[in-house]
């Protein structure tokens, strides 16, 4: 009993200390962040490590020096058409990530440690192509909160709408106890973004982490089973299927190379 007691106690703290960071920084006018997904399609082979080795040493690198990061790097454990890598880039400025292949191209130094992935040949390619897409951060949830380093798996989710009313009151609802029932029911967000370009719009895009495959099922039955999402999924604003028409779920594991 006493074990489950401090359990309990800690897992509140936790939530406790990501939702006040979380609301602290929403109350600072230079907290907003914008954010740049890719999505590298890849195949079995030498392209996985040659990517791999791109993030950690060039990259992510050049990342750093630009001010940019957390950078998370990923592998797509569970989802459709394996092997991929993302990677997600927090900014500033959406112009600068926008902007972010010109800006690499102007450091010598990356362009240097990049040389091999950045100038290959089509008779050997080191991806198949790039997807991509730009967020700005949740009113909400203005910034990327990282788990604490150690055994992690990541949920990485995309929720599409009918229309732009049910993306706008989709959004809404995150906002209106969403954030603190994914807290409570043990998740550790990790962002929360609204996609200004992409594919799919309008569409939506958040990041989940978790131990382990076990203890993110567990968490989502206690979030599907609390009282507070039954009343907020069930209330007339929200409850509308054209909130959402569609879901992309996939399941990523961090890269050696990942910040997040």
């Amino acid at each position: 009993m006493e074990r489950r007691q401090f359990l309990a106690a800690s897992i509140a703290a936790s939530a406790a200390a990501v939702a006040s960071r979380a609301t602290a920084e929403a109350s600072r006018g230079d907290a907003h962040e914008f954010y740049l997904l890719r999505r590298y399609n890849l195949q079995s082979g030498p392209q996985l490590k040659r990517t791999a080795d791109y993030f950690a040493h060039a990259l992510l690198p050049a990342l750093t020096r630009m001010g940019m990061g957390p950078v998370g790097a990923f592998a797509l454990e569970f989802g459709e058409q394996t092997p991929a890598y993302f990677l997600l880039v927090p900014g500033p400025r959406v112009d600068a990530l926008a902007e972010l292949d010109l800006r690499l191209a102007a450091d010598a130094e990356f362009i240097n440690a990049a040389d091999s992935f950045w100038n290959a040949t089509a008779a050997a390619p080191p991806f198949q192509r790039v997807e991509a897409r730009l967020m700005a951060a949740f009113a909400g949830w203005p910034r990327v909160t990282p788990p604490a380093k150690g055994k992690r798996l990541f949920q990485l989710r995309t929720y599409e709408s009918a229309s732009n009313g049910g993306h706008a009151r989709k959004v809404e609802m995150f906002h209106s106890g969403e954030f603190e029932i994914f807290l409570k029911a043990g998740f550790h967000p990790v962002f929360f973004g609204d996609t200004l370009v992409g594919q799919r719009m309008p569409n939506l895009t958040y990041m989940l982490s978790c131990p382990d495959k076990a203890t993110m099922d567990a968490n989502w039955d206690a979030f599907r089973n609390d009282p507070a999402w039954t009343k907020l999924s069930t209330s007339p604003r929200y409850a509308s299927d054209e909130l959402v028409t569609n879901i992309t779920n996939l399941i990523l594991n961090p890269l050696e190379c990942s910040q997040i």
